[in-house]
């Protein structure tokens, strides 16, 4: 049993579904019963969807012409909608592990799609950038890959500026967490079990007028879409405050709430300076412990999620069990990885000093379990 005075107060660190503010749900239970089990076409949720777009709107500084389109299914689900709504040929895809890789898939199972071409990149190392080439209208990447903790740099491909390719950006488990320029992309689109503490089955997506353009133009061909996925029907909706079909209540508010929360601590700055905080915690830990290492590269090192290698001394699947026994969740490695490692959130809503407490029940279980 690891000391109740070493222990986090909150011991939930997993990078999704995440940690949900205690404050967000007590909001939420004050609300429900005028809130949950209504009608999503009513004013009341309306309301809230309203309070999601427009906190997007001003935590993102989003230019204007900008909108901030929702939908259901999350980010899974995203990716078959862009392979209907905004890829119009072929599409460039930085693949650095599971989770970018899955977008690349899609587009290349589509049929009424050319093979895109994909960059890749081995796990935990610096990703090579998008590079313009002929024929793609749509370069495709992740903020932060979630399964490996490595990031890449949201910037227009070099010699774009000004032709009509999109730049798609999988911001799931960045978006709220790392810093942005918007005028650096065209679609930063996300799922709110990360950095928003809410669950899943919803996806966000900041759209450019390009974007728009793109949405619009597709909509107006000939090309077969399913209603659900149909970024035309998402973006008519959207502009209602309101989904095509029935959302998760629950969760909508909870990103409302949350968003709210981010502006109050100083908005997308104010999030990232947290999220700096809690990584200097960790990669500091990680560089000073004998037996662990951080996984990622120092130049790609993402500030939400941390991966840490152990050497072989230590079994960190025993670590894991041991913490989880003491109620500190969720720090497991993404299984298909398949390295001694534990992977840490660091989302804004985790406190800083309950990763400090976490890196000291770490060193306490590896001392214990050495002794057992």
């Amino acid at each position: 049993m690891i000391p109740d005075t070493l222990r986090p107060h909150d011991g939930r660190f997993g990078s999704g579904p995440s940690k949900v503010r205690p404050e967000a749900v007590l909001a939420l239970a004050d609300t429900s019963a005028a809130f949950l089990g209504t009608s999503h076409r009513r004013p009341t949720v309306r309301a809230v969807v309203g309070r999601v777009r427009d906190g997007m709107r001003e935590l993102f500084s989003l230019p204007d012409g900008y909108e901030v389109l929702l939908g259901n299914g999350g980010t899974t689900a995203f990716w078959d909608a862009a392979s209907f709504g905004l890829i119009e040929r072929r599409s460039q895809h930085v693949t650095i592990g599971e989770f970018s890789s899955k977008f690349a898939a899609v587009t290349k199972k589509a049929p009424h799609l050319d093979d895109p071409e994909i960059i890749d990149t081995a796990p935990g190392l610096v990703p090579a950038p998008c590079r313009a080439a002929d024929g793609i209208d749509a370069y495709c990447f992740p903020h932060n890959e979630t399964s490996t903790g490595a990031t890449c740099e949201v910037r227009r491909p070099a010699g774009t500026t000004g032709d009509d390719a999109l730049v798609l950006v999988d911001a799931t488990s960045a978006a709220g967490g790392l810093r942005v320029d918007p005028k650096e992309f065209d679609v930063y689109y996300f799922a709110p079990q990360k950095c928003f503490g809410g669950d899943g089955g919803l996806w966000l997506a900041l759209c450019s007028p390009a974007a728009v353009t793109r949405i619009e133009k597709i909509t107006a061909g000939d090309r077969w879409r399913p209603a659900s996925l149909d970024l035309g029907i998402a973006l008519e909706q959207s502009r209602l405050d309101q989904t095509y079909n029935t959302p998760a209540l629950a969760t909508l508010f909870l990103i409302a709430h949350t968003v709210e929360w981010m502006l109050a601590i100083g908005g997308l700055e104010g999030c990232a300076q947290r999220c700096d905080e809690s990584a200097g915690i960790v990669y500091g830990w990680a560089e000073a412990n004998p037996h662990a290492t951080p996984f990622v590269a120092d130049a790609a090192r993402s500030n939400v999620t941390a991966t840490i290698d152990f050497d072989e001394s230590i079994d960190a699947e025993r670590v894991v069990a041991a913490l989880r026994a003491n109620g500190i969740l969720d720090v497991d490695p993404y299984r298909k990885l398949g390295r001694n490692q534990l992977r840490i959130a660091l989302f804004p809503a985790i406190d800083p000093d309950d990763v400090a407490r976490l890196t000291s029940c770490i060193d306490y279980v590896i001392e214990h379990l050495d002794a057992s």
